[in-house]
């Protein structure tokens, strides 16, 4: 009983006594943590000293910028290396496989032209059919036709099996190829 007059603060209203019911000292010392760390955060923040989130967008593009400054663009090897490269088998392969899964829905699974160019003729848009033209083509793409540029999306060996894969396919005469277009190379 005692302890219960401890607590009563005297106050009696229409027969309801008043208690003094302290919060528990863990969520007292949470709440006063909050306090200490929305004051340090406000001076932190205010001051200058701290990064804004704009600051911090600027120094995450310039790292990117410094990077792709160093990295320069990929090596384009000489249509020599590159003609080497698309005998392997294996490379042949992959830039099937990969050729398949990004570029059969515009250039159709035979490569003879649905939306975009026939790949298997000798009329080219870009480029005069070369391997070192096809893989700045898969390289830098085409945008104002539509075809995305696929260098930073496929690695460096997938661009050029691509490109071998195609390059492969060069007069084998697919069933309902797309009308030529561009200029005629022989």
């Amino acid at each position: 009983m005692s302890n219960e007059m401890d607590r009563d603060t005297g106050h009696d209203y229409d027969g309801i006594k008043e208690y003094d019911n302290p919060l528990p000292g863990w969520w007292l010392m949470t709440f006063y943590a909050t306090i200490i760390f929305a004051f340090l955060y406000t001076i932190h923040y205010e001051s200058g000293s701290g990064n804004t989130l704009k600051k911090d967008l600027e120094i995450a593009l310039s790292q990117i910028e410094t990077i792709k400054a160093t990295a320069g663009p990929a090596p384009l090897d000489s249509e020599d290396k590159l003609l080497e490269k698309a005998k392997d088998p294996q490379l042949l392969a992959v830039g099937a496989e990969q050729f398949q899964s990004k570029c059969a829905s515009c250039h159709g699974v035979e490569l003879q032209g649905l939306i975009g160019p026939n790949l298997t003729d000798k009329f080219w848009i870009h480029g005069k059919g070369s391997i070192t033209d096809i893989v700045a083509t898969v390289r830098t793409g085409i945008p104002e036709k539509g075809m995305p540029p696929w260098e930073g999306i496929l690695k460096n060996e997938e661009v050029i099996a691509v490109s071998s894969f195609i390059h492969s396919k060069l007069g084998s005469n697919p069933p309902n190829p797309k009308e030529p277009q561009g200029a005629k190379v022989e």
